[in-house]
């Protein structure tokens, strides 16, 4: 059976178009230290075989694809022609994932905070303005009866000043929720690759509404991933910042 490989990077040089497939090179360093006795590896070059229709999904181009993070998952071949493999290692791509910008992320988490902390504001603003309605209700009170109706408006003012604090929806059987970037893949799940079609159809569950269809399970000491490798490639295919998960000893 092939080895499966997984790579991670941007590439190094430019795409190279042909008839049904592109191509290009990505680079990973190696190991800081080799076994006593052996040489240790500096790069490792690789050359990427996709297929134009899986690349063409993933909405990269000829100048982002300099600067994206990509993820590659397929397996080592010696069948191209050397002029077309520059690379020490040629790889038939099964799947490419374009991986979040750490920048992209931390702009969006800034943005949402600043918005959270002024609504939080306004509320306290209104709920300020709404007690001191309140303070003043009793002199109105001694000068002209109040109907029911007047009387009872400030406290449903103040109801609908307070924000309602919307929890994010999960699925059913959700014990936790942690940051897709804690999660640490074993190097088994890795060298697997999950049915493109049941893949597909969890991407079109969480596109329709918002969440996965099942948590994932994972160790709740290490983080490490001990179930749900697919829902893992959709949660990182739809760049997902957090994920719903259940611990080993809690299945």
């Amino acid at each position: 059976m092939p080895h499966k490989m997984t790579i991670t990077g941007s590439a190094t040089g430019p795409l190279r178009e042909y008839d049904r497939y592109v191509a290009f090179d990505m680079r990973e360093k190696g190991s800081p230290a080799a076994p006593k006795g052996l040489k240790k590896s500096t790069f490792i070059s690789y050359t990427v075989f996709v297929a134009k229709k899986a690349f063409n999904k993933t909405g990269l181009t000829k100048k982002s694809i300099m600067h994206e993070k990509i993820l590659i998952q397929g397996e080592p071949t010696l069948d191209i022609p050397i002029d077309e493999c520059p690379g020490e290692i040629g790889i038939i791509c099964f799947q490419i994932t374009v991986l979040p910008n750490k920048n992209d992320k931390e702009a969006n988490e800034s943005k949402d905070k600043k918005e959270a902390q002024q609504e939080v504001s306004k509320a306290q603003q209104e709920v300020a303005a709404t007690k001191q309605e309140e303070k003043q209700e009793p002199v109105a009170k001694e000068a002209k009866p109040v109907q029911p109706e007047v009387k009872e408006t400030p406290v449903q003012e103040t109801k609908a000043a307070q924000p309602k604090k919307q929890q994010p929806i999960q699925p059913k059987g959700t014990k936790d929720v942690v940051s897709f970037d804690d999660i640490i893949v074993p190097e088994a799940f890795l060298k697997t690759r999950p049915n493109p079609v049941k893949t597909e159809e969890v991407i079109e569950f969480v596109k329709r509404t918002g969440h996965l269809d099942k948590p994932l399970t994972i160790e709740k000491e290490t983080k490490v991933l001990k179930d749900g490798y697919r829902r893992y490639i959709v949660a990182k295919t739809m760049k997902m910042e957090n994920v719903p998960v259940v611990y080993e000893y809690q299945k």
